[in-house]
């Protein structure tokens, strides 16, 4: 992984080699994470699910190249784990290596964006799907219920269900 991630590395300034926090071996990336951003190398730690390995990140790549922290806040959340608390303690926690940025990752909703920002959490990734809902924040939820209505009725009649 070292020797990919300075050939990534070399493709230009604005890139940010992703580095998981573990390997499919179940070894940690921690050490070279903190080799890399010790080079310079601006890194992306990604796949983290745990205020644990927040920590770990943070104490590895401190003072180093710029880093995010990727958090799979939606994932999480896939576990029934309320992801908002520990996305904001991980907001507070990257402040004591400034050299670092959190990324609430793998978002699920619209909703999402808005608990992102309510943190203070500095990126997240969002797929089109989602941006596409934008236009119904402050939407008529009245209006929005008949429109519901008026889908299923329409599905209905174009599946030629007839009663």
């Amino acid at each position: 992984m070292a020797r990919q991630a300075r050939k990534i590395a070399s493709w230009g300034r604005n890139v940010r080699v992703k580095i998981p926090i573990t390997n499919t071996h179940r070894e940690s990336g921690l050490s070279l994470c903190a080799q890399l951003t010790g080079e310079g190398i601006p890194l992306n730690v990604t796949a983290l699910f745990t205020l644990e390995q927040v920590r770990a990140v943070i104490d590895a790549v401190r003072g180093g190249a710029p880093t995010y922290v990727s958090v799979f806040a939606g994932r999480i959340a896939d576990t029934r784990v309320d992801p908002v608390p520990l996305m904001a303690e991980a907001v507070c926690r990257l402040a004591e290596a400034p050299n670092t940025e959190l990324i609430w990752a793998s978002p699920r909703e619209l909703l999402n964006i808005f608990e992102a920002d309510a943190i203070g959490c500095h990126v997240i990734t969002v797929t089109n799907d989602i941006l596409k809902k934008l236009d119904l924040v402050g939407k008529d939820l009245n209006n929005y219920s008949l429109e519901t209505v008026e889908m299923f009725y329409s599905d209905g009649r174009a599946a030629g269900f007839v009663l």
